[in-house]
């Protein structure tokens, strides 16, 4: 989509994915009330934006930390429509003065199988997402092949494949990714050691 809703042609585009963003920026002294209402600003107008799902902004908890703005599109081409915008470059030229750093880190496919609640950090190492992943879609496709995939033996490979695969993304989807991610944050989210 380019600025305010007409269509970009990408033939070879894969489905769309939403794509999660998270800036902490580290607002000057004195001015969190003004970057309360240009951050409220800068919003608003980014809803106008096709593919926008919703934002939120953290607080710190101590005067001088970062504050955080979570926001959301529904594929990261219309993210980019929104980065790209003139609108967008307007509002942070506005602000620049309120604020004195600003990270910013993007979130979409298997990185949103780690987010936690209330977790702003960055994904953890790749490493570690696929090492969970990998654990986890072979536990379960393991319980249900021995549970019922025996039954399935002389079935043409496509369904059986279909009759194992489909169950097992949507358990590891809705009910074990979430529960492993935060079973395992500690290790997930630790830092990375120094030598």
């Amino acid at each position: 989509m380019s600025a305010r809703g007409e269509s970009r042609a990408h033939p070879f585009e894969p489905q769309a994915e939403p794509v999660t963003v998270t800036v902490a920026r580290r607002v000057a002294a004195g001015r969190e009330a003004d970057f309360e209402d240009w951050s409220e600003e800068l919003t608003a107008v980014a809803a106008n934006f096709p593919g926008f799902l919703g934002a939120g902004r953290l607080r710190p908890n101590k005067v001088g930390e970062p504050w955080h703005v979570v926001f959301r599109f529904d594929s990261a081409l219309h993210l980019q429509d929104w980065e790209d915008s003139a609108e967008r470059q307007t509002l942070l030229a506005e602000g620049e003065h309120l604020v004195e750093a600003t990270d910013m880190h993007r979130v979409s496919g298997l990185e949103t199988w780690f987010s936690l609640p209330g977790r702003t950090a960055p994904a953890p190492p790749k490493w570690k997402m696929f090492l969970v992943s990998a654990t986890v879609f072979y536990l379960l496709n393991l319980t249900l092949s021995l549970i019922y995939g025996w039954k399935l033996v002389g079935w043409p490979l496509p369904l059986r494949i279909v009759l194992v695969s489909v169950p097992v993304t949507a358990i590891a989807t809705w009910l074990v990714m979430p529960r492993a991610a935060r079973l395992l944050q500690a290790w997930l989210y630790a830092p990375a050691r120094r030598p």
